[in-house]
């Protein structure tokens, strides 16, 4: 009986709905007659009131004694189990993430010992996935703990997603610095334009495909959805930025290198950024998205920094984005996370696979269509308009999310891939905030062709722009975001496709 009164009060579950019912239903109390009763109406307890208020008597001090006692181990066993979750389940992050980055490494190593320009993610997705289904057809059981072993990993990789893409953004002075104004006009124009025309393509061909082939929709597989941020979070980062902020600028090469001495406050005005921009109102991040408030909290910081040494704001920005193995800036960590992400496919594809074999007539000829036609739309209009032929096959991959369009623009010489990042990332930027007002000005109504729409045209950001508003459109832009980016990659890795876009361009 002292357990049952104890255990809610002082357990870490005290508050937990399931446990309060739990132990409501099997205690009733009768303040009345000093009793308490069971569900069942027996008498378990019967303290009369002059009882109650002899508090000397030995037996009652023995009762209190043991259940004081029993409310501390009560305490003592919640706490501990508590902590041991907490460890478990930060220890399950850090071995399934820490496999997928080692994959990710070891393969890229490995392609570039043997000279193969293939996108070594690309194969290691290809693998990944090949695995899970030989598994699923043989023993069922062993796929499902593959897929809850890497869960974690998956929804660390989905939840802090728009952040790999941000420091094309940040270094974007430095990267637009030689393209001369009339260039960038003429990029601007392509990027907007082709974001439409690549929306409308996608779509009306999968509207197109859906009334010939006639099949029904059917429901798709739940997909978990990563936790909000939380304050300590917030705080914590916080906390680092003015630290690490203070410290660089009293001791400039504190550790080693200007890169690495920046790196912690650079890296934490990212974060700060994104999490602040993740909790502002949804009627400011349809004009102001999280990303662009990322990218100025990286900016104002490195701002900060430069006007406080007197190094100014290139050094700074030079130091977010160094390329330089070893030597990292802040955004080479982040975008070191993006062969991860292309691996991380693999999951999301395996989870719908029965909603890809069911209407994989709409979703890979809209993908196949569509990304043919941004891919030669881009490099014909380049050229129409005169904009130089290497700024020109730097932005071909504008509708391929960031991590498959590097690996595109590094087949083909003389590209600047800082350029095709910002592009990418741009792209993204209008899909998010126009989409959903563009297809239903189009009248796509289909949920299948309004998110295989706006995958193809607007890849991630898009995509979670779309699905946070339209949840049952999630599937299909998980599967062409994938499919667009893997199909573009599979294009442009044979030797003819890159000599035709090439003479397209001229």
């Amino acid at each position: 009986m002292a357990t049952l009164l104890a255990t809610p009060l002082f357990s870490p579950l005290a508050f937990s709905p399931a446990r309060n019912n739990l132990s409501c239903s099997k205690i009733r109390f009768n303040s009345k007659h000093g009793r308490i009763l069971n569900s069942n109406g027996a008498q378990k307890l019967n303290l009369s009131k002059q009882r109650f208020l002899q508090m000397g008597s030995s037996k009652e001090m023995t009762f209190e004694r043991k259940l004081s006692v029993q409310a501390m181990d009560g305490a003592g066993t919640g706490n501990t189990s508590t902590i041991s979750r907490n460890v478990f389940a930060i220890s399950h992050l850090l071995v399934s993430l820490g496999i997928i980055l080692a994959a990710d490494y070891f393969l890229k190593q490995a392609f570039v010992a043997a000279s193969i320009k293939f996108p070594s993610a690309l194969f290691g997705m290809f693998c990944i996935f090949s695995v899970l289904m030989i598994f699923d057809s043989v023993v069922p059981a062993a796929a499902n703990g593959l897929m809850n072993f890497f869960e974690p990993a998956f929804l660390f990789i989905q939840r802090w997603l728009p952040l790999f893409y941000v420091p094309s953004l940040v270094v974007l002075p430095l990267s637009v610095r030689d393209i001369p104004a009339a260039s960038g006009v003429k990029i601007c124009y392509i990027v907007a334009g082709g974001w439409l025309a690549s929306l409308c393509v996608a779509g009306f061909t999968a509207i197109a495909v859906r009334k010939m082939v006639k099949t029904e929709m059917t429901e798709a597989e739940p997909m978990a959805k990563p936790s909000p941020f939380s304050t300590l979070e917030l705080c914590s980062w916080s906390g680092i930025f003015v630290v690490s902020f203070v410290g660089a600028l009293f001791y400039p090469n504190s550790l080693g290198t200007s890169a690495r001495t920046c790196l912690p406050f650079l890296l934490s005005s990212t974060v700060l950024g994104y999490i602040v921009g993740s909790g502002l109102p949804s009627s400011i991040k349809k004009v102001f998205h999280p990303i662009i408030c990322c990218a100025l909290s990286a900016v104002l910081a490195a701002l900060a920094f430069g006007y406080a040494s007197g190094s100014g704001l290139d050094p700074v920005l030079g130091n977010y984005l160094t390329k330089v193995a070893s030597d990292p800036g802040a955004g080479d960590i982040l975008m070191g996370f993006l062969g991860s992400v292309i691996l991380s496919f693999a999951f999301s594809m395996f989870k719908q696979r029965k909603l890809v074999k069911r209407h994989a007539a709409e979703i890979f000829t809209s993908v196949i269509v569509s990304t043919v036609f941004s891919l030669y739309s881009t490099a014909l209009v380049g050229r129409l308009v005169g904009l130089e032929p290497s700024l020109t096959v730097s932005i071909l991959p504008r509708c391929i999310t960031v991590a498959l369009a590097l690996s595109i623009v590094s087949l083909f010489e003389g590209t600047n891939s800082s350029l095709t990042a910002a592009v990418v990332v741009v792209t993204g930027l209008i899909g998010a905030n126009f989409v959903q007002v563009v297809l239903d000005k189009l009248r796509l109504r289909d949920p299948i062709a309004r998110g295989i729409a706006t995958a193809s045209s607007a890849h991630g950001l898009g995509t979670a722009a779309l699905s946070a508003k339209e949840p049952e459109a999630l599937p299909f832009c998980a599967i062409a975001y994938a499919l667009t980016g893997i199909f573009g990659s599979l294009l442009c890795s044979v030797p003819a496709v890159r000599q035709s876009l090439l003479a397209v361009v001229g």
